[in-house]
């Protein structure tokens, strides 16, 4: 007697290179005929994707594996099964303190995951994926863990080393989803400035943009590049492709010297202050996101204090700010976690504080201009959209209050291109009218 495919619920914890990994499971799992469930109670199996990056992380995913084992003791499911980075890393501890779950996988495991849950991993399905993102963007994984030795950082050690996908497949899979209606595309790894060392035998984004660009997505979007031997060719390519957006994501996680050679980053401040004044010469009006940690073991008053002029000098148009925190096995271990909680959270609100003035004051020079906004969403008659200059989820919003004679605000559909015109503007957010319809 032939088995019922099982129903299947996926539950996501951490970053987009997760959600990447999840969209591939559930495009293999309705390829097995398996029926994807939109909710974790009544399902046959749940799987959890986990993530283990940094203390809060590997907490909030502990929680939703009880949460889930409590669903499966009331009868709600039949399995649970847990993946990701967190039962990669720590697996065996896993399997000791929460035995309820069915089967632990690591972050590459997919054939075994499948198989599983009864099914088989269909290879012919290269590069297929069921979106989670709304249709009108999509990431795009070019590359797998990571080389750079930073001393913070657990990644290698869940991910491993650095594997570029090649370049055939992921043009591919870019393809499918321009066919599936993607405009924007959002290129995402460890890190981005690697890709094509280990295959090609150099680096090869620069080759891989001019290729995707081709496709003809509206927009192409990069983010995590490392500032370590940053490919200074991929500059022109941004300049000159329309459709790459004027936009970089490189997490730099602090400034002082003294700070960088103990993080282990392989740069200096003289070093990071010529690549960013290089980047903007030769990208005209590119928009610079970053990230800092705050609170590194050796990070003195007068390091965190440089740190605050250096953003006053440079003045990024995106800031993300984490707290260190202190993970097994990783070289900044030893050192530690001297500064208490509540002294980085002081400097955490001090870095916040002065991006919020500089975001205002970017902000305040988009006033009167007008700008392509891609809608995300409508809510309650709201749109909300972003420019060129914002990534999904992490900056600023465009909020539709709106729109010029002869175009009514009701005609705007989630997934399209319009011209608006700035006309209010908070540290991160942006206010405007509806000019027209691009696409």
């Amino acid at each position: 007697m032939k088995t019922k495919p099982p129903k299947v619920h996926v539950h996501t914890l951490g970053c987009s290179k997760n959600d990447v990994d999840s969209e591939v499971l559930l495009a293999q799992c309705r390829a097995n005929q398996f029926e994807i469930s939109p909710e974790a109670k009544g399902s046959d199996v749940l799987v959890i994707n986990t993530c283990g990056f940094i203390e809060a992380a590997k907490q909030e995913s502990i929680s939703h594996i009880l949460d889930g084992v409590r669903l499966k003791e009331s009868g709600q499911i039949e399995r649970l099964l847990v993946m990701g980075c967190l039962s990669e890393r720590y697996a065996d501890a896993l399997r000791a303190d929460i035995p309820e779950v069915d089967q632990y996988f690591g972050s590459n495991n997919l054939p075994e995951i499948l198989h599983a849950m009864g099914g088989e991993y269909k290879y012919e399905l290269l590069g297929e994926r069921s979106l989670s993102t709304p249709q009108h963007f999509a990431y795009l994984k070019i590359s797998e863990g990571c080389d750079n030795p930073c001393s913070f950082c657990a990644i290698p050690l869940m991910r491993g080393g650095h594997r570029s996908k090649p370049m055939d497949e992921l043009v591919n899979e870019a393809s499918l989803l321009h066919q599936k209606g993607v405009k924007e595309l959002i290129l995402i790894g460890q890190d981005l400035t690697y890709y094509g060392l280990d295959l090609y035998g150099g680096r090869k984004l620069d080759e891989l943009l001019l290729r995707l660009s081709d496709i003809g997505f509206t927009w192409i979007r990069l983010l995590y590049a490392y500032p370590a031997k940053f490919p200074v060719h991929i500059l022109p390519v941004m300049r000159e492709r329309e459709n790459i957006c004027k936009y970089l994501d490189m997490p730099l996680q602090h400034i002082s010297t003294n700070v960088l050679k103990s993080m282990r980053r392989g740069v200096t401040e003289k070093r990071l202050r010529e690549l960013l004044t290089l980047i903007k010469e030769e990208v005209p009006g590119i928009r610079l996101r970053t990230t800092f940690i705050i609170g590194y073991p050796n990070e003195t008053k007068d390091d965190f204090e440089a740190l605050l002029q250096f953003m006053r000098d440079i003045r990024f148009n995106r800031v993300g700010v984490f707290p260190y925190s202190q993970e097994d096995d990783t070289t900044a271990f030893p050192l530690g976690d001297p500064i208490t909680k509540k002294e980085k959270m002081r400097r955490v609100k001090a870095v916040m504080e002065l991006q919020e003035e500089i975001s205002l004051d970017h902000n305040m020079m988009l006033l009167g201009k007008e700008l392509p906004v891609l809608i995300d969403r409508i809510e309650d008659g709201v749109a909300y959209g972003r420019t060129e200059y914002d990534c999904p989820e992490v900056d600023n919003e465009f909020v539709v209050q709106g729109a010029a004679e002869g175009f009514d605000t009701r005609e705007l559909r989630a997934g399209h291109f319009y011209m608006a015109e700035v006309t209010d503007v908070e540290p991160h957010d942006m206010f405007g009218i509806i000019t027209k319809r691009l696409d």
